[in-house]
């Protein structure tokens, strides 16, 4: 079963606010509450309702909702028009204030480094770009697609550890595992203590003796892996689809980054996407023109039979319902528009001419619709 617009549910526009989408929903929630409302249907209205809120009232789900759709809000799909300038991510507080102008830790200098973890040496995979491309029936009813990916994924050898075997992983000896060092100086205000992360170590605490010989020590090992991936149908050029901790593996022990698959939609030799719609153009003759004609045109699936009314001028747009692209709110299909082309003859002979001239110049009163059928008797 289709599943409704979200904003059509709540009976508000896509420009609503939070405060709009909070007050709908209250008033719709009053009304089909399975505790006020025994009716059939009054549960299953407040539990489409209430999906429909979750989704709209978060910033991040409903900019999903917005760019792909239904597909979207549940997938992780964002629409087009993003920046790929950085997916980087934060490893620790000092990172997102960096350091003063004497090159100290920020964290260190407010906080003399007492908030900081043992094992801060975790980190993050990073997130990774994979660049797909469709067609246009793709775009338009969706489409799975078989990818390689190339990450960095955890070392089988030594399962991330990075080193050669468990026994190769030792404390540090420079601070004792405790992943910091403290420095105590006195000053005229009393005795202060410095704790900076250990050096040796880099605050992890433990350091390896020998290191895995599969990976070199990093713990992980560049390799290409094969997935399939579900592209909904609407999608556009720029539209990509998130895969949460698909991208590279994180080092001792932190999470793996994310796949961002970015969608491009390649050029049709027939059609031109506008929106949800399709564009053909279709040249006709003189004759097809004046007098009209019935034709075959092809859509995204078949050819079908339109028919061409007598006095069609050129560039009159004719409206196929419903054979365009899938839209990714779930409300059915665009249209294809044909626009005609009256093709001009450039090649005529004597007799040909005198045809011409005599149809448009003979039949005073007369269009040259009236005239060709009264010439040809019918």
């Amino acid at each position: 079963m289709t599943k409704r617009d979200y904003y059509e549910v709540l009976d508000i526009g896509k420009d609503a606010g939070k405060d709009e989408i909070k007050k709908a929903y209250r008033k719709l929630a009053r009304k089909y509450h399975p505790d006020v409302n025994k009716d059939a249907g009054a549960e299953d209205k407040f539990k489409e309702m209430s999906e429909a809120y979750e989704v709209l009232a978060d910033d991040n789900k409903k900019a999903n909702y917005d760019g792909l759709g239904h597909a979207g809000a549940q997938a992780g799909f964002s629409g087009g028009g993003f920046s790929w300038d950085d997916f980087s991510h934060f490893d620790d507080i000092s990172d997102i204030f960096g350091r003063d102008f004497f090159g100290r830790d920020i964290f260190d200098v407010f906080f003399g480094g007492q908030g900081r973890r043992r094992g801060s040496s975790a980190k993050r995979g990073s997130d990774v770009r994979y660049d797909v491309e469709i067609d246009l029936e793709g775009a338009a009813f969706g489409v799975e697609k078989e990818i390689s990916v190339r990450r960095n994924e955890t070392c089988d050898e030594c399962s991330g550890t990075g080193a050669k075997s468990p026994s190769d992983i030792v404390s540090c000896p420079t601070c004792g595992g405790a992943g910091q060092l403290k420095q105590a100086r006195r000053t005229p205000f009393g005795q202060f203590v410095t704790v900076t992360a250990c050096n040796e170590c880099k605050g992890a605490g433990r350091i390896i003796k020998k290191p895995c010989t599969r990976c070199e020590g990093t713990g992980r090992k560049s390799r290409s892996r094969k997935m399939s991936v579900n592209i909904p149908a609407g999608v556009e050029s720029g539209s990509y689809l998130k895969l949460r901790e698909e991208g590279d593996s994180g080092m001792k022990g932190g999470s793996s980054g994310d796949l961002y698959v970015v969608i491009h939609v390649k050029p049709h030799n027939e059609f031109r996407r506008e929106g949800s719609d399709i564009v053909f153009e279709l040249p006709i003759s003189f004759s097809q023109a004046a007098l009209g004609d019935e034709v075959e045109v092809p859509t995204l699936q078949e050819r079908v039979t339109m028919r061409i009314p007598a006095g069609t001028q050129t560039g009159t747009l004719f409206k196929l319902k419903g054979e365009g692209i899938h839209k990714l709110h779930g409300r059915g299909r665009g249209d294809e528009l044909v626009r005609v082309q009256v093709v001009t003859p450039d090649k005529l002979s004597g007799r040909h001419k005198e045809l011409f001239r005599e149809l448009m110049g003979k039949k005073e009163g007369k269009g040259v619709v009236e005239s060709i059928k009264e010439k040809l008797n019918v």
